[in-house]
């Protein structure tokens, strides 16, 4: 059943996700300008994510994972209990990552949710992605470590790189080297979804 947007918001608000990127960055006694070094992204925009005023995507939480050397899967734990062989995420424990209701330009506008959430070391990150419809003049191109596979479940998908465009239909997928940059819109009147599992050296 699809959770209304309040629901999902409350629960995007319980992981902390701005506290614990501000806390690893203490840890670390990075400031903002060292962390804004190590990862690319702007001074401005790490200090909206420590402030919850932005929901950060993928890329972006691949990057802060990468510079405080810590799992994706840190970001939407609550406890750990480290090192377990195997790990079952029941539906209900599953968070809906939503963009604020005003979404601005530049912006990433697609929904995620983690598939697995307890295991602290992986390599692989598995997530279900809806994209919303899109003109491409709002595509927000993105590139990071690592590889990654996507299969559409629903909808219509286009997948474009510097120098390649490829139209993905349901049953479709595709897999491709992530430090490419890279975009995804949905091309049809109805959102796109679609399992992606992200691999990040």
């Amino acid at each position: 059943m699809r959770r209304s947007n309040d629901s999902a918001s409350t629960d995007v608000r319980a992981l902390k996700i701005g506290s614990k990127v501000r806390e690893l960055r203490q840890q670390n006694q990075y400031t903002l300008q060292d962390v804004a070094a190590k990862t690319g992204l702007s001074k401005p925009f790490l200090s909206q994510i420590e402030n919850d005023h932005v929901v950060p995507p993928v890329a972006t939480l691949l990057k802060l994972a990468r510079a405080f050397n810590v799992g994706l899967a840190h970001f939407f734990q609550g406890e750990v209990d480290s090192e377990k062989k195997i790990s079952v995420t029941r539906r209900t424990e599953l968070v809906r990552m939503e963009r604020r209701p005003h979404h601005r330009k530049g912006e990433v506008n697609y929904i995620y949710e983690s598939l697995e959430t307890k295991k602290p070391t992986k390599h692989m990150e598995p997530f279900l992605v809806e994209f919303p419809p899109q003109d491409t003049s709002d595509m927000v191109f993105v590139s990071h470590d690592g590889e990654e596979f996507l299969h559409l479940l629903e909808g219509t998908l286009e997948f474009r790189s510097v120098d390649r465009v490829e139209v993905l239909e349901a049953g479709d997928s595709i897999y491709f080297e992530s430090d490419l940059s890279h975009s995804f819109r949905c091309l049809g009147e109805k959102s796109a979804k679609a399992v992606v599992v992200v691999w990040s050296r």
